[in-house]
């Protein structure tokens, strides 16, 4: 177990934490949220004893070990394979092994006699013990395990450790601590460097993890997926959540809802009894009544509403429409040197359509972008609509920025029409206000070059955006509004992001890159997964009853028997609508309960808004009973719904992903 008790830090006179006190007990999987900066990455510090706290402020049982995942870092030990690093995770096993084998050694040439020998053989059956806890036996096929999940090839474990690029060197650091098995892992941005084969496997492994751990992610759906408790650092204070995030959220807003209702309540009686004290201060017949209610105010323990963090707001200018055709990739091969990227990739996008570019690290996902905006070369058509106008934010284009220049001159240089007035106002919206526009670019954090690198992005209008991980930096409560955006954005939208939860609630189409081709899959983030669960369960390999290539539907145009194939597809269509139409019922009578139960939820909400309801009480615990009726209602009604959708998803499967 670990304890943290009444913590106070301070940086340049800001309160970082402010007597924040929480526990870590066995098993707990803990979620630290909060805004960029506020303290979230020097709280696991301090809890691994990175940065020392005062003494009794950081208290730990002996036995409960702890290991710490920095967002960034670099290998320290050169020269040993990707093996021989990630089996340094066993060095302290190894070293009792080595240990054991000379004490066996020195054990057969002992003198029985000796009286030196009880003392040994304890220490043997020691290190036996230990030993056979470790399971040394299984080290190398568990060394296998996590590196291959976490995306190395077979291939890779003879080369050298320092070869490999950042983002790898953060997996390789990531390995050996889930080999190490602490009793708390403690994790910051584990899922950055991260593809969503390797995102998947890892959360799988986390979730049968024994150990506690305490995770920093922006990555909503991880930490719904494995988080039960929440900490939020905001303004100094540490507060504590049962559940994960979206529980949190939800937590949040009825504790901000009942503290907002009870500061008017307070204040509304303040104004009541303060006019009584005016009104009757002068009668004498009324004196004790008011010296009574003076008392009351003197001893009134007043309600304070808590500071709340700032968050960012902007929609994306309107550009002018494209054609309906907005573009065209046919035949598109990319190679470097001797090594293929990806060859004949063909899709076609039309206006309005937003989508998500997937694979594994390496599988050419940012060399595509890069070719659609004209930053590299490649093989193959490329045919872009009527009118479409282009944007591009690169991977790293926050670093990018001239450093030089600063915030309010970086937006106005790009802006081909905005005023000095009209920039500023934008940048408040990105929380930049007052002298902070004044700033060079080259003192800002990761996160404030981030939204820089958005604002100058949107005084662009644009009707095709090109975005490579916009997401980089950004907190949480940044990237909902950024999402937000994008889910009104008109224009279409072409992103690569490992941040599931991000892209899910936008996109409509899927390009997987896998071995070179593409595939697109119509859906969003959740549908491509769901799609390919159920063709692993049916046996189906990858890829088939998806959309074709360019030369695989060329090579169906010259298959004979044209007639035979068109009364198949008719039957098929039968058959598949017969099996579906039970479940389009269910489905459609589901929407119609979702749509009706959330529009009623919305006016409730209005409801519980106006302080007023709270001065009578009958009316808002009626108000809250039939808002907790819809919620129950809503939730069956969503969960008949993806009953439904996962019922026709079956279907389609077994009938061969015929669609109509």
């Amino acid at each position: 177990m670990l304890s943290i008790n009444n913590l106070s830090l301070q940086y340049s006179g800001k309160h970082l934490f402010h007597e924040a006190s929480a526990q870590i007990h066995s098993g707990d999987r803990v979620g630290l949220v909060g805004v960029n900066g506020a303290g979230k990455s020097t709280l696991l510090r301090i809890m691994c004893g990175e940065i020392e706290s005062d003494p009794g402020v950081i208290n730990r049982a002996a036995w409960f070990s702890v290991a710490y995942l920095p967002q960034e870092q670099s290998l320290l030990n050169r020269g040993r394979s990707l093996f021989e690093e990630a089996q340094s995770a066993f060095d302290d096993v190894l070293a009792q092994q080595k240990e054991l084998e000379a004490l066996n050694h020195q054990l057969a040439d002992l003198n029985p006699e000796d009286p030196a020998m009880d003392a040994l053989l304890a220490r043997q059956g020691q290190l036996q013990h230990l030993l056979e806890d470790s399971d040394l036996f299984l080290m190398r096929p568990r060394i296998e395990q996590v590196l291959f999940g976490l995306g190395f090839k077979p291939d890779d474990l003879d080369r050298d450790a320092g070869s490999f690029s950042g983002g790898w060197i953060m997996r390789l650091l990531l390995a050996k601590l889930l080999l190490q098995k602490p009793a708390l892992l403690l994790l910051d941005e584990p899922t950055n460097h991260l593809d969503l084969d390797s995102l998947t496997w890892l959360e799988d492994f986390l979730l049968q993890y024994q150990g506690a751990m305490v995770l920093i992610s922006h990555d909503r759906a991880f930490l719904d997926r494995i988080t039960a408790i929440t900490w939020e650092v905001s303004l100094g204070r540490l507060s504590v959540f049962r559940g994960n995030y979206s529980h949190y959220l939800a937590e949040k807003a009825q504790r901000l809802e009942l503290e907002r209702a009870a500061y008017d309540n307070q204040q509304a009686m303040i104004r009541q009894t303060e006019r009584f004290i005016t009104r009757f201060r002068a009668k004498s017949t009324k004196a004790r009544q008011v010296q009574s209610r003076v008392k009351q105010l003197e001893k009134m323990e007043l309600i304070e509403l808590a500071d709340t963090e700032r968050s960012i707001r902007f929609s994306f200018p309107p550009a002018v429409p494209s054609g309906r055709d907005v573009l065209s990739l046919d035949k598109v091969t990319k190679r470097f040197r001797n090594r293929e990227v990806f060859h004949d990739l063909a899709f076609t996008l039309q206006r309005g359509d937003k989508l998500a570019v997937i694979g594994v690290n390496g599988a050419g996902k940012t060399t595509l972008l890069k070719i659609l905006a004209g930053l590299e070369e490649a093989e193959g058509e490329i045919r872009y609509g009527h009118n479409v106008i282009l944007s591009y934010f690169g991977q790293h284009q926050a670093q990018e920025l001239a450093g030089d220049l600063n915030i309010v001159d970086t937006i106005y240089h790009a802006a081909s029409d905005m005023s000095i007035t009209q920039v500023r106002s934008l940048l408040g919206a990105f929380l930049f206000t007052g002298d902070a526009v004044e700033k060079q670019v080259r003192v800002l954090s990761g996160g404030e070059k981030s939204r820089v690198a958005l604002a100058k992005m949107l005084v662009r209008p644009a009707n095709l955006m090109l975005l490579d991980e916009p997401t980089n930096h950004l907190d949480m409560s940044s990237q909902e509004v950024l999402q937000e955006a994008m889910a009104q954005y008109e224009g279409t939208i072409i992103v690569v992001s490992h941040n599931r939860f991000f892209v899910n609630s936008f996109v409509n189409k899927v390009l997987e890159i896998k071995n070179g081709r593409a595939i697109l899959h119509e859906g969003n983030i959740d549908d491509y997964l769901e799609r390919r669960r159920l063709l692993e369960e049916s046996g189906t390999a990858p890829g088939q009853n998806l959309v074709p290539s360019a030369q695989a539907r060329e090579e169906d145009a010259r298959t004979p028997d044209k007639k035979e194939q068109r009364r198949q597809r008719a039957q098929e269509r039968q058959a598949l609508n017969k099996k579906l139409g039970p479940w389009k019922k269910k489905n459609d009578k589901a929407e119609a309960e979702i749509e009706k139960a959330e529009a009623r939820k919305g006016e409730l909400e209005n409801l519980m808004a106006d302080p007023e309801l709270y001065s009578n009480q009958e009316r808002w615990s009626e108000v809250s009973r039939e808002y907790a009726q819809v919620e129950r209602h809503l939730e069956r009604a969503y969960q008949h719904w993806e009953e439904a959708q996962e019922a026709m998803a079956a279907i389609e499967v077994e009938l061969g992903g015929f669609a109509g």
